[in-house]
């Protein structure tokens, strides 16, 4: 393997990494990355590997990344084996959250938990050892735009001021108590200002990562497959399709968003990870301005990019209109629109996304294709069960 320099020219010296959550959907992609481009070491943390067990079957001497990554099956509410763990590595990176929305509303508690509390003990032990930490956070920490505020018709609605978030600057800005939705965004936020506290008191080097929906190969799972319960759009809008059935669109599917590659998003991840002097104590917007839409747009975009990808016809009703309640149940409150300011990332560590969203649909809705559609013909063919 080559010699790797940072974008400062200086060579890059091969760490260990205690990568949290490595079993997920990001995670997965963050490894396959790390063994496949670099002579970093990874301490594969997480309850399920099914997400990277092509990388450690396949692990043996004729690999490049032969003993470069390391299963360790545990929970990191309750296992003292994570603090020697973070002891044996250079760098932290903290994945571990639920972070699907139909989760914020029926389980809160759990929510709340799982993206606080047991993201506490990760900080404490990454301070008190003075190793480095990638915290990933997400964009729903801004809440509702200043612009949700104004009337539809208002003209500042269009006014960037008034919409696009940026780190430093824009407000966090959640609904009231009962909407439970904001349990999520709410605990984000605060393991944010600890993270942040920390750097502050103690000199914890960290970075934080923003996602603004990350999409692509082995994100979510499709009810009644591979998970139950109710994922985010793109897998939810993949299931409706792979079942023949039209795609729902919560509320008229008006709210605006940003979808982006999940290989784009990873090559910002690695410069994070490979760049310190240039990462550390700085919040990254992680998304794809370019790739803005409202719901209803990505439900006609990938009706039509999954007739290309399947051979199956188009539906005459393609969609149909649910409210919050029906589909998320009550609590529900939404953000109406989430574009990222991406001056910060491109000034610390050049990076900027390039694919664009029909081309990272193709090869997502190529990919759901592929795995799920035989799958979901089994599961549709067996009779229904009072």
């Amino acid at each position: 393997m080559a010699s790797r320099v940072d974008l400062d020219g200086k060579p890059i010296s091969a760490m260990t990494i205690c990568m949290i959550g490595a079993g997920g959907f990001i995670g997965s992609h963050l490894c396959e990355k790390l063994m496949f481009e670099t002579p970093h070491t990874v301490l594969a943390v997480d309850v399920y590997n099914d997400k990277i067990n092509h990388l450690l079957e396949s692990s043996g001497n004729k690999y490049p990344w032969a003993g470069r990554i390391q299963f360790h099956r545990l929970n990191i509410k309750n296992d003292s084996r994570l603090e020697g763990l973070i002891k044996m590595s250079d760098l932290v990176i903290n994945l571990a959250a639920i972070c699907t929305p139909a989760d914020y509303n029926t389980r809160p508690l759990d929510t709340i938990y799982s993206n606080f509390i047991d993201a506490l003990p990760v900080v404490k032990y990454c301070t008190e050892n003075k190793k480095r930490l990638i915290h990933f956070s997400t964009c729903e920490v801004y809440g509702k735009t200043i612009g949700s505020f104004l009337p539809k018709d208002h003209p500042l609605r269009q006014d960037p001021a008034f919409y696009v978030l940026k780190e430093n600057e824009s407000p966090c800005i959640f609904g009231s108590i009962d909407k439970q939705r904001w349990s999520y965004a709410c605990a984000k936020q605060l393991i944010e200002r600890l993270v942040y506290a920390e750097g502050a008191e103690n000199g914890l080097e960290f970075s934080i990562v923003r996602p603004y929906n990350w999409i692509g190969p082995r994100m979510d799972f499709i009810p009644g497959i591979d998970g139950e319960g109710v994922p985010r759009v793109l897998a939810c809008f993949s299931d409706n399709l792979l079942r023949g059935e039209p795609l729902k669109l919560v509320d008229g599917g008006e709210s605006q968003r940003t979808f982006i590659y999940i290989k784009d998003a990873i090559e910002a991840v690695l410069l994070m990870i490979e760049n310190p002097k240039r990462a550390n104590g700085h919040i990254f917007n992680v998304g794809n301005p370019n790739n803005e839409v409202t719901v209803r747009q990505l439900a006609e975009m990938m009706a039509k990019i999954y007739v290309k990808v399947s051979g199956e016809k188009m539906l005459d009703v393609p969609t149909i209109d649910v409210t919050a309640q029906e589909f998320y149940g009550e609590g529900y409150d939404d953000s109406d629109k989430r574009i990222p300011d991406m001056t910060i990332i491109n000034k610390q560590l050049g990076w900027n996304p390039k694919t664009s969203l029909w081309d990272l649909l193709e090869s997502t809705l190529t990919y759901q294709h592929k795995t799920y559609s035989q799958a979901m013909k089994s599961v549709m063919a067996k009779p229904a069960t009072n």
